[in-house]
């Protein structure tokens, strides 16, 4: 298929919003001479945003685009090669957007942490997007990155040591700094919102296969818990005396990790069970805690927000961060998170992919995380997998990311155990 021939390289539309900034003040300082414009609603709000990003950024043309006008959004995605949404809750949101790329052959990124978006995009949007050459690539922030990357990473150094497909498969949150803000918050309750008035959404949001590209030709390994709680000995012999609790995005995304495995042919394996953690650490309150956070996150997730229908929404709105705000410089710069995540193959080969990166995870981290993506779409076209629809960041670019992060100072590790 011919590459279209475009204008711009990368467009980041929602450009005057918290994660939008941040995307664009790393384009500024990394974008390596690709052609960059902004998109919003408001040129004026779009020209003062510019107008902080320094000399390399002076140039970059103003777009006008609105979710509420289709016609904006195409002749947006016909102007450029990729195009970065961070205009959230994307079950509200995001679907006009993503129509409008998969219609031109434009590549799409943004950090949903919405299962049910996801579902609808791809129900939608996929088989147009392969027949336009579009990747359509959700979670490309914190969630869910270094979960989906860190698996392929693992995936493929089994595949080129022969060791086997993976079987039992766990990620753990080691350590962190950072917290939840205004988007991310506003992209939770959307989904327990959703969640809790209708319940055939209900039913696929607990379908660990939610997110499959094929749901019956899925294996049947029985229960798989979103949120189990473990001994992190019975997880990894490295991880003896640390307890583990459910981490909080594990049902969103364990699902975006499935449906990799499923884009890439179930190339991880057909008995392949992955589940996702959070370390609370070795001291004698650990083990309470961590029953404490997975049971308050079970009881929360089981009821797929039925308790929002006993709260005013006046009420949520008032007392939940607003989207569009974010944390402080200090506390953005000072954050961090490190993944550990352990696998076994069929062969017994154990291995353990660790990656790491400095910045608050859900704002500086995921704008990096987010930026990187849309410059291998845009940069390294010719490294990408052949695959495209509505995609995963490992079935998308899994070894072109994983070749360009580093420099970006995300660190990716992986050693063999036994």
């Amino acid at each position: 298929m011919a590459e279209p021939s475009r204008e711009l390289d990368v467009v980041v539309y929602g450009a005057t919003g918290f994660v939008g900034k941040l995307t664009a003040h790393y384009l500024a300082r990394a974008g390596n001479g690709a052609r960059i414009g902004l998109a919003g609603r408001s040129p004026d709000r779009l020209t003062a945003v510019r107008d902080t990003l320094g000399p390399a950024a002076q140039d970059w043309p103003i777009l006008v685009a609105d979710a509420d006008q289709p016609a904006t959004l195409a002749a947006m995605a016909e102007r450029t090669r990729v195009v970065i949404s961070t205009v959230g809750p994307y079950t509200r949101y995001g679907l006009p957007l993503v129509a409008a790329c998969a219609a031109a052959g434009t590549d799409y990124v943004d950090l949903a942490g919405e299962a049910m978006f996801v579902r609808e995009s791809a129900d939608l949007h996929h088989k147009q997007a392969v027949d336009t050459g579009a990747r359509i690539v959700h979670a490309c922030g914190f969630d869910s990155i270094p979960s989906d990357l860190s698996v392929y990473v693992l995936y493929r150094t089994a595949r080129d040591e022969d060791a086997g497909e993976l079987v039992g498969t766990d990620f753990v949150l080691r350590s962190f700094s950072g917290g939840f803000y205004g988007g991310t918050i506003a992209s939770m309750t959307e989904v327990l919102r959703t969640a809790s008035s209708d319940p055939e959404a209900r039913r696929q949001i607990l379908d660990p296969y939610t997110l499959s590209v094929d749901r019956p030709a899925e294996p049947d390994l029985g229960p798989q818990p979103d949120l189990p709680w473990r001994r992190g000995r019975d997880i990894a012999p490295e991880l003896d005396g640390v307890w583990t609790a459910g981490f909080v995005m594990a049902p969103y995304n364990t699902r975006i990790v499935r449906r990799s495995n499923g884009l890439l042919g179930w190339a991880y394996g057909r008995d392949f069970r992955y589940s996702e953690y959070m370390s609370m650490g070795s001291s004698a309150a650990a083990p309470a805690l961590a029953g404490l956070v997975t049971g308050v996150g079970n009881v929360v997730f089981g009821l797929g927000g039925r308790f929002f229908r006993l709260l005013p929404q006046q009420l949520v709105e008032k007392v939940l961060p607003k989207p569009g705000t974010g944390p402080s410089q200090t506390r953005r710069e000072r954050g961090y998170y490190r993944t550990e995540t352990y696998t076994t193959t069929t062969t017994g080969a154990r291995y353990r992919a660790t990656i790491a990166q400095q910045g608050d995870p859900g704002y500086q981290a995921t704008s990096v995380l987010l930026g990187e993506s849309a410059l291998t779409l845009a940069l390294d076209r010719d490294k990408l997998s052949d695959l495209h629809g509505v995609l995963t960041p490992a079935a998308a670019m899994g070894d072109a990311l994983l070749a360009r992060l580093p420099a970006a100072g995300v660190t990716i590790e992986v050693s063999r155990l036994r």
